[in-house]
């Protein structure tokens, strides 16, 4: 039996219906966000995968999920497989949760075949990926590599928790993380598995695709101060209204972002609020999130810039102040060519007809490619919906992503490769 046929179709769509029912919605979605008691059970149930696969499981001092599989040589670097399991309010299945199930796969079928593989394997099951529970994200991933701040421990969740507190109530100490951070030499190589969360794949009819490339983004937290009043008795002409400034902020990011359809720049505000939110009165106040992505930095870095002119501007029209806080910046980033070509060479013996393809959505691969070489492979989702109960993958297609994952990871693990 060749190893690839030990990679188990039935037994990874199980294991997402199953992790699928933690945190699981009324309309089928999940809403399992990062350090909560539903992540946990999560973390537990993976963890479980991980000792049946063979594997010694631990917590960082990051909330990482991580379980490793012995080398012949245990001093040689590791190569790591992951991606999150936490989700957005309401999202899908398949987000992430596709690329931990199936790393655990991976390594399932070499300790199935009794395989020795000369490098120690991690599968990481990465803290904080999605990030709307504190406003900031990939909080795992900048944290092995050290990229954590004061100020990110500080940030509240909307009951006041800061995320230093939840990962106490989570039975980790923070004041360890220095000893959780990873330098540079002591990962071999990262490899993610994911979903496409676009429609690319499906409109050439290709089950998986071979990452080139993440596209940069950059997060914005906004909050837009005018005056509150009753909303019967102040004249049209004399408010000072901050929802209606944030509208029109709004659609100048839209005309912003969209003015060159020829350019990937998108730009998006996924959450907003207004403070009091009485229905009979004008806000005092309105915070929201900006997100806008590219895969070119200049052009990025371009958009943000026009898009914070455009918000002092209205502002000072409208007689408001306005904040900007700017909580991720992460440059776009290419995949390692070393790993591309690997993932080619398997992809002609799996005939696959993979095709390169960018990524327009930021994953923990990109934050891990700056201590270490990562390449990524997408697997085909329906009609490119995520973030959404309707997020659906077909099994054999990811059958197929966790086929050409591990002839990476053969490619590279074996001793005939270092």
């Amino acid at each position: 039996m060749k190893l690839i046929d030990l990679i188990h179709m039935n037994r990874i769509s199980q294991r997402l219906s199953e992790l699928g029912e933690i945190g699981k919605t009324a309309d089928q979605g999940v809403y399992r966000l990062a350090l909560t008691k539903e992540d946990w059970h999560a973390q537990e149930l993976v963890a479980q995968w991980m000792r049946e696969a063979g594997m010694m499981v631990k917590r960082d001092h990051f909330g990482n999920l991580i379980g490793r599989r012995e080398g012949t040589n245990p001093s040689l670097p590791v190569i790591m497989l992951g991606s999150h399991i936490d989700s957005v309010p309401n999202g899908g299945k398949y987000d992430g949760t596709t690329g931990v199930i199936g790393a655990i796969e991976v390594v399932q079928a070499i300790h199935d075949a009794g395989l020795e593989i000369s490098y120690p394997i991690e599968v990481v099951a990465f803290c904080d990926e999605e990030g709307p529970r504190f406003s900031g994200g990939f909080f795992g991933s900048k944290g092995m590599i050290g990229k954590i701040t004061a100020a990110d421990l500080q940030q509240k969740d909307e009951k006041g928790i800061t995320r230093y507190e939840a990962i106490q109530d989570f039975g980790i100490d923070p004041e360890g993380m220095a000893a959780s951070v990873r330098q540079r030499g002591d990962i071999k190589l990262y490899l993610e598995m994911h979903i496409e969360q676009g429609p690319s794949l499906q409109s050439i009819d290709r089950p998986v695709g071979i990452v080139t490339g993440i596209a940069g983004l950059t997060w914005l937290a906004v909050k837009v101060m005018g005056e509150a009043g009753h909303a019967g008795t102040v004249p049209m002409h004399l408010r000072r209204d901050p929802l209606v400034g944030a509208a029109e902020i709004i659609q100048g990011i839209e005309r912003i972002c969209g003015a060159n359809p020829s350019h990937p720049t998108v730009g998006t505000v996924g959450r907003i609020k207004a403070n009091p939110g009485g229905n009979n009165v004008i806000p005092a106040s309105v915070e929201f999130s900006v997100d806008i992505r590219d895969i070119d930095l200049e052009r990025r870095n371009q958009m943000v810039s026009n898009v914070k002119e455009n918000m002092y501007e209205v502002a000072k029209k409208r007689n408001l102040e306005i904040e900007i806080e700017e909580l991720i910046g992460i440059p776009p980033i290419s995949c390692s060519n070393q790993v591309i070509e690997a993932m080619e060479k398997a992809n002609t013996k799996l005939q696959l007809g993979a095709p390169r393809m960018v990524s327009g959505a930021g994953h923990d691969a990109m934050v891990m490619g700056e201590i270490t070489d990562f390449g990524m492979i997408f697997v085909r989702c329906k009609d490119g919906i995520s973030h959404n109960p309707k997020e659906w993958a077909n099994p054999v297609d990811i059958r197929k992503g966790v086929q050409l994952l591990l002839e990476t990871v053969l490619y590279f693990g074996m001793p005939t490769n270092t």
